[in-house]
């Protein structure tokens, strides 16, 4: 488990130095702590021998106590600085390996889980460099000075100090092993917990709509019951460790007490002697005080970044290994070859042998039942789910073969999940390059049929829109999802039934926007809507991943297939809402 705490060597070597001059200073203030007791001793050894000339013990020890204040705070500084900046660097290259990860990943690591991987584990981490670390050294040096002192007042006392050592070693260790099966358990007991709290509050209309908020409430309970559970276990692990050390504490105390005691009143031992002894003792037990607390950083910092390298030490799905030789600009051209996919853990093909051309500045609808591959076909040509090698080409290159950023940049997905960030309209609209002229802006929202929308909001672009788009309706995220896409001008664009929620004249005005501006441009368009896929140049039908159906929208209706039915079942259903529209009474 510990191997983890070495490999976090790579953050800390950057601030090796004032890590180092910390630890250093550390050191140099142990050995000023070290100097009161033994000027305490020369003072109380003259005294006791009627010398009552105490200024430069006196001086000395204020001397002492005033240098030992400057190292430490510099100390302390220098270590906690460390601790921040680790923190920082260790956030931002776990947040840097989650954006390459792909579609696979996150359905395996639950959002909430990320975040206190993000949040919790590695402020565990940074308590370690910042608390632990301190604590760690002191224990080290107050023990070699401690013992050094104690060997020069008297040898024989300090070895009566050693027997109970071995078994303070074995504790420690036992309690080690403990505490860090304890410490995974509270942490991932955590990851359920904001699992559970990220997934309620995303679902919070849907849960209140169906009036299960008790039952909610219920679930919560559960999950933050075991959390608690876990929790106080490791603190009774953690009592344990603390209340043992004490009492080693007192028995070193008292053994002292007993023989040096003894020495004193023999005269072999002078008083001054003896106090400075107690004191260093005192010097080296304290550490041992909060050796517990020691272990259950080490341990919990531990289980932490085996945490934090589980997630960095994941390869991304999608492998970005540019071959060079590509076009700068892409054209449109797109070729694919029997491309079949399987999602991983099924043997069931979404796509299957699929075979299609779609020539730069073709218009190409893609149709078919839930589930008929649609999407995949689309995430795969802008490589959210990779190709196997030579099955999708653009302008003759493998895609594979393309820099992953140009591809994505080139070739717009607007996805069938209109997502939006809370930050202004504006920004939604321009996040790609926020620099954006305004006139494009508006250019952009009038093709996707928002500007009316927009200009009825007071504050216009400014509007913020919420968590996710919260505060607009379904029609308005997805133009504005569409406006996102218009707005980049890319040589290739993907719709992905981005028309669903918006009505049949604002899909026409849309449609005819695209087919205005896109003359020379591929699109591909994903619909579910006859009225959506007979503006295209060439429809595609796909079934269980096949293509069963290509051509235009008046061959495939004379080819009396899916097509055909489809577009009689859809017009009929115009027919009876518009007849059951007109038969209301006004």
């Amino acid at each position: 488990m510990f191997a983890s705490l070495w490999r976090l060597r790579r953050f800390i070597w950057p601030y090796r130095i004032r890590l180092l001059s910390g630890i250093i200073a550390f050191g140099v203030a142990r050995f000023f702590e070290a100097m009161v007791p033994f000027l305490t001793a020369v003072s109380i050894n003259r005294m006791s021998e009627g010398n009552y000339q105490l200024t430069w013990p006196v001086a000395g020890i204020v001397t002492a106590v005033t240098l030992r204040y400057i190292v430490v705070t510099y100390a302390r500084y220098a270590v906690r600085r460390v601790g921040l900046n680790v923190a920082f660097d260790l956030r931002q290259a776990l947040y840097a390996d989650l954006q390459q990860q792909g579609g696979e990943f996150f359905n395996q690591h639950t959002i909430g889980d990320m975040m206190t991987r993000a949040v919790a584990d590695i402020a565990l981490v940074q308590r370690l460099i910042s608390m632990g670390t301190i604590l760690l050294v002191i224990l080290i040096y107050a023990t070699i000075f401690g013992f050094a002192f104690m060997l020069y007042f008297s040898p024989f006392l300090t070895l009566l100090l050693l027997p109970p050592m071995p078994f303070v070693f074995w504790y420690a260790q036992y309690s080690s092993l403990k505490m860090g099966i304890a410490s995974k358990d509270v942490q991932d007991r955590l990851s359920d917990l904001g699992a559970h709290v990220q997934e309620n509050l995303s679902g919070i209309r849907t849960i209140q709509a169906m009036v299960q908020e008790d039952n909610e409430i219920a679930r919560f309970s559960k999950t933050n019951q075991a959390y608690a559970d876990a929790f106080f276990n490791q603190a009774k692990i953690n009592s344990a460790m603390a209340a043992w050390m004490p009492s080693l504490a007192a028995i070193c105390s008292l053994t002292i007490l007993s023989y040096g005691g003894y020495q004193v009143i023999n005269g072999t031992m002078p008083v001054g002697d003896f106090v400075a002894f107690f004191m260093f003792v005192n010097m080296v037990v304290q550490p041992f005080r909060v050796a517990g607390f020691i272990v259950n950083l080490f341990q919990r910092a531990a289980v932490a970044s085996d945490r934090l390298f589980e997630v960095m030490d994941l390869e991304p799905e999608i492998r970005d290994k540019p071959t060079g030789d590509t076009p700068e600009f892409i054209a449109g051209d797109i070729r694919i070859k029997n491309l079949s996919y399987c999602y991983p853990d099924t043997s069931t093909k979404v796509l299957d042998d699929i075979t299609l051309h779609i020539r730069q500045g073709e218009t190409v609808a893609i149709m078919g039942r839930v589930g008929a591959g649609k999407t995949t076909l689309l995430k795969q040509i802008v490589r959210l789910i990779d190709p196997q090698d030579k099955q999708i080409l653009i302008d003759g290159h493998d895609v594979k073969s393309f820099p992953l950023s140009q591809i994505r940049a080139q070739i717009a997905l607007v996805p069938q999940d209109p997502f939006l960030f809370a930050e202004p309209l504006k920004d939604n609209l321009t996040y790609d390059e926020p620099n954006r002229a305004l006139d494009e802006i508006w250019a952009a929202a009038t093709s996707a049929d928002l500007r009316t929308t927009i200009e009825e909001f007071p504050e216009r672009l400014e509007t913020l829109v919420g968590e996710r788009g919260v505060t607009l309706s379904g029609g308005q995220k997805q133009r504005a999802t569409l406006a996102r896409g218009l707005i980049r001008h890319a040589p290739v664009l993907l719709l992905d039934d981005c028309f669903s929620a918006v009505d049949t004249e604002t899909e026409e005005h849309i449609l005819s926007e695209l087919k205005r501006l896109r003359t020379q441009e591929t699109t591909l368009l994903v619909s579910h809507r006859v009225s959506t896929a007979r503006h295209a140049d060439r429809i595609i039908v796909l079934d269980h991943g096949k293509i069963i159906e290509s051509g235009s929208h008046e061959s495939l209706l004379a080819a009396q297939g899916y097509y055909a039915e489809l577009e009689r079942v859809q017009r009929e259903g115009s027919e009876d809402e518009a007849l059951s529209t007109s038969r209301i009474d006004p």
